[in-house]
């Protein structure tokens, strides 16, 4: 079998390939889009890194691939789907850099309450300045970790052996998760108006793009120190301009920026108080040779037909297997995205129920891809099948599997539940129907509903009044949503009913506000499957 190794990865990376594995290596750096698509004629394999794209037509253009391994965390320069349309397994190495990246967060944190880097700047041009170049310590001050995952927790556990007290937000954190860290749980709000310092470690994903703007800033202590090494465009640069203009800001540290590379004439580059890197998270010697080694041995993994791990696009089971389990992976991750929407953040157990046919399958498959449609929208591009419990667990979230004999009305059944700390209990449940398995919701918030599990849903509920499916109806069609399928529920005439919407296209702000704003609404959320 032949591998391209597109990107330069670790040279022991490259010999285990060609050595250990005994694969044909290509080594081909640097190669334009045109060559790549000449290349990859008879490979098996593609191991990148962030340069090389794998685009559609690079994918067609490869009849035998089989795996694409991103030596690394993110796969924006992978053309997932349409991988996964071909067969092809996308792999990533989440793990690589944690340390990497956690270290030079903090580093960017001492350069921003020491100026270093300007001070050393200063000496070069020949100059003794010493009063210039005063900084502050970080003893006995508070830093706000927004974001407490993998890199997160290690930036906290350094900033508490410098005597920080350090605010933990992360809406999905558990309580006994933050005491086992010593970190206090916060507010946004709260580490906006207390931190001296700040440091975000969220993926990018629609909750947390311009998560710190204007309105952020505006909370802020004068004077605050703020720091970025996760994803560009969590804080807004043109608000940290501002604040840094006017000394709401008093330091800031980035490494990763909204528009990668940064523009020649951006602000920034000419603000004395901000020291910017040019995305070195996981530029060490050791991330980079711990990456290419992961890489090039789940490559050979999959290629000699053993277990795929860190997969972004399935999970670690046999092609025979897949045929079987995926219809049920599909409505596993749609019912635990469905949930995960219409439930509060923070949860203390993810209950899974299965009845019928699937009490016979192996079904821990079907249950991290509803861990991973419960962590989509909360982890962004780092949460896959192999990952998702060890997510789970870092929240602080019970995972619970129950297969039951009890006659459930249907041939099968899964329920997704999931239970708040005050022990409320939030639910979705789903069946195939059909020969080819077509995904359905049966029941929502205890509710009986029948619905295609594809695409928006407006979920409702609201007082059983008359005219509420005209009113909703008017409101959508006034905002030229069309309405695909609708289905609805009620308990007793005059009491609370369900009303579930399946939307051809999501309604807009505006519109969502209208139905909020009816007097009989009690709740609207629109969940996109």
């Amino acid at each position: 079998m032949k591998i391209l190794v597109a990107d330069k990865i670790s040279p022991k990376g490259v010999e285990y390939l060609r050595k250990q594995a005994g694969f044909e290596v290509i080594e081909a750096y640097g190669s334009s889009p045109e060559k790549v698509l000449e290349l990859v004629k008879d490979v098996h394999a593609i191991a990148v890194r962030s340069e090389t794209k794998i685009t559609k037509q690079v994918l067609e253009a490869a009849p035998l691939l089989k795996v694409v391994g991103r030596a690394g965390v993110g796969v924006d320069n992978v053309d997932v789907e349409a991988a996964t349309e071909r067969g092809v397994v996308v792999m990533n190495t989440p793990a690589g850099n944690t340390i990497a990246t956690a270290e030079l967060t903090f580093t960017h944190i001492l350069c921003g309450a020491r100026p270093v880097p300007q001070a050393a700047a200063s000496m070069k041009n020949g100059e003794w300045n010493r009063k210039a170049f005063s900084g502050i310590e970080l003893f006995r001050k508070t830093l706000g970790v927004i974001g407490l995952g993998r890199i997160g927790g290690e930036v906290a556990k350094r900033a508490q052996a410098f005597g920080m007290r350090v605010l933990a937000y992360d809406p999905y954190l558990a309580p006994s998760r933050a005491k086992a860290m010593q970190v206090e749980i916060a507010t946004l709000d709260d580490i906006l108006a207390q931190a001296d310092y700040i440091t975000v470690h969220m993926p990018l994903t629609e909750d947390t793009k311009y998560m710190i703007d204007e309105a952020a800033f505006e909370k802020c202590k004068k004077g605050l120190r703020i720091f970025n090494c996760a994803r560009g465009g969590i804080i807004k640069e043109s608000a940290l301009v501002e604040a840094l203009k006017s000394g709401k800001v008093a330091a800031a540290g980035l490494d990763v920026f909204e528009g990668e590379p940064l523009a020649k004439d951006s602000p920034l580059r000419s603000m004395p108080n901000v020291v910017l890197t040019p995305h070195l998270g996981a530029s060490t010697a050791e991330a980079q040779e711990s990456v290419g080694i992961e890489i090039a041995e789940q490559i050979a993994d999959v290629l000699k037909g053993g277990v795929i791990r860190n997969a972004v696009n399935m999970p670690s089971i046999d092609e025979a297997a897949i045929k079987i389990l995926g219809p049920y992976l599909d409505l596993g991750a749609k019912l635990g995205t469905l949930v995960q929407q219409i439930s509060p953040q923070q949860i203390s157990t993810l209950r899974i129920t299965y009845w019928g046919k699937i009490v016979d399958l192996d079904a821990n498959a079907i249950t991290r891809s509803i861990q991973r449609g419960y962590l989509r929208r909360i982890s962004g591009e780092q949460v896959n099948f192999v990952n998702a419990p060890s997510l789970m667990q870092r929240l602080g979230v019970q995972v619970e599997t129950i297969k039951s004999n009890n006659d459930c009305g249907y041939t099968e059944l899964m329920a997704v539940d999931v239970i708040t700390p005050d022990g409320k209990i939030y639910s979705a449940q789903g069946t195939l129907i059909g020969k080819g398995g077509q995904p359905r919701i049966v029941n929502i918030n205890s509710r009986e509903v029948e619905v295609l599990a594809e695409g928006g849903l407006l979920v409702l509920e609201n007082s059983d009044v008359p005219g509420m499916v005209g009113t909703i109806g008017t409101i959508l069609g006034k905002d030229k949503v069309n309405i695909a399928d609708m289905s609805l529920s009620r308990l007793t005439p005059g009491g609370t009913a369900y009303m579930v919407v399946r939307v051809d296209t999501e309604p807009s702000e505006a519109a969502r506000k209208e139905i909020k704003a009816l007097p009989a609404i009690k709740m609207a959320k629109f969940v996109q499957l």
